[in-house]
């Protein structure tokens, strides 16, 4: 996509971390910055910072809220003009950080999935109809993880935090062929970060539902989420860096943005894995499969 200055663009999770990478990323591509955030104190640091570059706007925003979402995309479209670039950041990773014994929740599933699955899908609901309407060219980039690729032998990040962010990557997946097919001038790709310097682990923790905390449970986690946050800051690449790699992946169209090759030995594992447990023989559901993909590729 041609990433031109005037553009509006719409950043979920954009006042801090990754997000913020990404937003400022835009500012200096001279993009007009819609950005939605659960916390306001770290919106205002944020138009603080951005607005010398730009033109900011900053919403409160819960991501599962499909009411507000579309309330903050009007207001945001009245203020900015149409949205042609979509960034679903926000994220939370909570789950990294119960045993699987505290994690088995009702209230975490909703909590986890609500905001790293559902929040993607309720940002492309609010925005892809209006992109759609305009027939113009436009870009929908949605945050997954490493851990959205596969699960690592040292140590799961959470089942579901892994469920939420494989879902990511499928959902972004079956978007970009959907709109290919239809020959739409949306473009459609998965931001799949490694090890990034953010503090998710700590943000995570604040922002979680008194009832995703297990009793007695908060210091535990606390220290958990200080340590990797602290990992990540001393390994993990610069959200600034993230953020160019996110313009760049946007300008080449590109369905995966990978930060590192932290997945690589685990995912080449897991292909490999998933092909050994291929029947050997191909059957006539395989033959007839060939085919009816031959014919639609012929007829396309």
């Amino acid at each position: 996509m041609d990433i031109r200055r005037g553009m509006t663009a719409f950043v979920t999770g954009g006042s801090q971390g990754i997000g913020l990478g990404i937003a400022r990323a835009f500012a200096r591509e001279g993009l007009r910055l819609a950005l939605a955030d659960i916390d306001t104190d770290a919106l205002a640091r944020a138009a603080r910072e951005l607005a010398p570059l730009t033109e900011v706007e900053c919403f409160e925003l819960d991501v599962r809220d499909r009411a507000a979402f579309a309330a903050a995309a009007d207001e945001a479209e009245r203020r900015l003009g149409a949205v042609s670039i979509l960034v679903n950041n926000a994220g939370v990773g909570v789950g990294a950080l119960l045993t699987i014994t505290e994690e088995v929740s009702y209230a975490v599933w909703d909590h986890v999935v609500g905001v790293n699955l559902d929040g993607v899908n309720n940002g492309v609901t609010t925005f892809l109809p209006r992109m759609l309407t305009r027939d113009a060219p436009g870009h929908i980039v949605n945050t997954a993880s490493a851990a959205g690729l596969t699960v690592f032998p040292e140590r799961s990040s959470g089942y579901t935090y892994h469920a939420s962010k494989f879902a990511v990557v499928g959902l972004t997946e079956a978007l970009r062929r959907g709109l290919r097919d239809e020959g739409r001038q949306i473009g459609a790709g998965v931001l799949v970060p490694g090890m990034v310097a953010t503090g998710v682990g700590g943000n995570s923790l604040n922002t979680a539902p008194p009832d995703v905390i297990p009793a007695g449970a908060r210091e535990r986690m606390r220290e958990a989420a200080a340590a990797g946050d602290a990992a990540l800051a001393a390994y993990g690449r610069d959200v600034d860096a993230v953020g160019e790699l996110v313009v760049d992946g946007i300008r080449a169209d590109r369905l995966y943005i990978l930060t590192d090759r932290l997945a690589a030995d685990a995912l080449t594992r897991r292909t490999r894995a998933l092909l050994e447990a291929m029947p050997a023989e191909r059957g006539p559901s395989d033959d007839a499969l060939a085919r009816a993909m031959s014919e639609r590729r012929s007829r396309s």
